[in-house]
């Protein structure tokens, strides 16, 4: 494995305000260090800041407090623009709602994050197409995306994270709008991609799915209250997207 440091945090906070005066502090100071090559899932229950953790270090909200550096850059340091860039470059999303324009086609979905990259045509649609074609869906790449499975509409998803080829691909619930054997083709993919050197951070509140991981970090009143290496890792077989 990689051991350059991708991912540290020290102190790292996230405090919320409602109604002017109460506070909610989601997180109270996560300290923790991600290596480049690992497959790290978070886990903890409803309301335990895992989600949050998630967001802060996929550049999506930042801290109250503490320090993040990623890639050994402080991001605290970095402008709105900056960050929006690192987020399009660098990290790839699968999110439980899939989050695709309904409307738009597998192709067009997966091609967008090329759009904001600012990368032309044709090499859009060919970059787009071999993804596609790597999560099995070939045949349904003009289908309007609201026309699909749920597993297939995480497998657009997937595609659609790895189109920038990222650093590190952050993965919140990809398994929880799924039936089990669609989260296990999931997660068989997920398994495949660490494989290849790809950074995976997987936030789950199933013990089952953060046992496909390396390591799991276990999150509960926004602490760190456990970090351990998987001795017994749940290796997934299964024949992939196109069989």
């Amino acid at each position: 494995m990689n051991k350059n440091i991708l991912i540290e945090t020290k102190g790292l906070e996230k405090i919320y305000k409602e109604d002017g005066d109460i506070e909610t502090r989601a997180l109270q100071g996560i300290d923790l260090i991600i290596h480049e090559g690992e497959f790290v899932a978070i886990v903890g229950p409803s309301g335990s800041g895992k989600s949050t953790l998630m967001q802060l270090l996929g550049f999506l909200d930042r801290p109250t407090s503490g320090t993040y550096f990623f890639q050994g850059e402080d991001v605290s340091l970095l402008s709105d623009e900056e960050l929006a860039h690192i987020r399009n470059k660098k990290v790839g999303f699968v999110f439980q709602a899939f989050n695709l324009l309904p409307r738009q086609s597998v192709l067009e979905n997966v091609k967008l994050p090329l759009i904001y990259a600012g990368i032309k045509e044709p090499e859009r649609t060919q970059r787009a197409l071999e993804l596609i074609d790597l999560v099995g869906l070939s045949d349904r790449a003009s289908y309007q995306a609201q026309k699909l499975s749920g597993g297939q509409k995480q497998r657009v998803a997937i595609a659609r994270a790895l189109i920038n080829k990222p650093r590190v691909i952050f993965a919140d619930e990809p398994t929880g709008s799924l039936d089990s054997k669609s989260g296990e083709v999931v997660l068989h993919f997920l398994q495949d991609l660490h494989k290849q050197g790809n950074t995976i951070i997987l936030v789950t509140h199933e013990s089952y799915v953060a046992e496909s991981a390396q390591r799991i970090l276990h999150i509960k009143d926004g602490l760190l209250a456990h970090d351990e290496e998987v001795k017994n890792r749940r290796i997934i077989e299964h024949d992939g997207f196109k069989k």
